[in-house]
């Protein structure tokens, strides 16, 4: 079944050339990416975050960490600014500021995850949605650090979040969306349901779903073949993803699937 909104992309062939032929040349036009995450126990996505957008010619980076990592951080990671920690190794609600300062530098912030569960940092994360009118991709654990305030987030315009197929159906049944989400159901079924999703808030949602990712904004929805899950709950598709979105803010959907063939 086929649907006009709904646009297959090949694993070879872009939909959008012309959105990787204008990708800028010059660093100083090339946007600058503020990225967010990590806890005491671990920062892998951020790492993983930083090099992917370093590759893909990010034009300056900024990363804000729990300060409980400053002695730990590898030497590759450059840029850092550090805030607050609270007891649980995470953020804590005074980091606010640093939050803040961190946006007012940047053209869009990447909430990559590594985020621990302290409810602390849930209430810092929901303020800085909140308050923060730019550009966000959000991904990995810090989607689940919204789920008390889920409205906050798909009623959100400039939002992109990377999301696992459970955190999906969570995200649905929270704003209770009057669509059951299950891992059985037919990709033309899904892509349905993100297309009426996307008509009623201005989230902009990427899916996995049976080896083919899923991604829609105000309705319309692109699919495309997809082999390697891991790059996605590693935070890599999210960081390209949002590098490509810094140079096309307008056309969230296709810097999207371009980003993904680059990825």
């Amino acid at each position: 079944m086929d649907f006009d909104y709904w646009k297959k992309q090949s694993p070879t062939e872009p939909l959008y050339p012309n959105i990787a032929w204008s990708k800028p040349e010059q660093r100083s036009l090339a946007g600058k990416l503020g990225i967010v995450g990590g806890n005491k126990l671990g920062f892998a996505g951020v790492a993983e975050a930083y090099t992917v957008a370093q590759k893909a010619g990010v034009g300056e980076m900024r990363v804000l960490l729990p300060d409980i990592l400053s002695k730990t951080l590898p030497k590759t990671i450059t840029d850092t600014r550090f805030a607050p920690t609270n007891p649980s190794g995470s953020l804590s609600k005074d980091a606010g500021a640093e939050m803040a300062a961190l946006s007012a530098w940047a053209s869009g912030v990447l909430m990559v995850g590594d985020a621990g569960r302290s409810s602390e940092t849930a209430i810092l994360y929901e303020q800085f949605i909140s308050d923060y009118k730019g550009p966000i991709v959000i991904t990995r654990d810090a989607v689940d650090l919204i789920k008390n305030s889920p409205n906050l987030l798909v009623e959100r315009p400039q939002t992109i979040a990377v999301v696992a197929f459970a955190q999906l159906q969570k995200l649905f049944q929270a704003v209770y969306y009057p669509k059951v989400l299950t891992f059985s159901m037919q990709l033309s079924n899904l892509v349905e349901a993100v297309h009426k999703f996307t008509i009623t808030y201005p989230i902009t949602l990427v899916v996995l779903h049976k080896e083919t990712l899923v991604m829609a904004h105000d309705g319309q929805v692109i699919t495309t073949p997809w082999g390697n899950p891991m790059s996605i709950w590693r935070g890599s598709v999210a960081a390209q993803i949002a590098c490509y979105w810094l140079w096309n803010q307008k056309q969230p959907l296709q810097a999207i699937a371009t980003a993904v063939m680059s990825e």
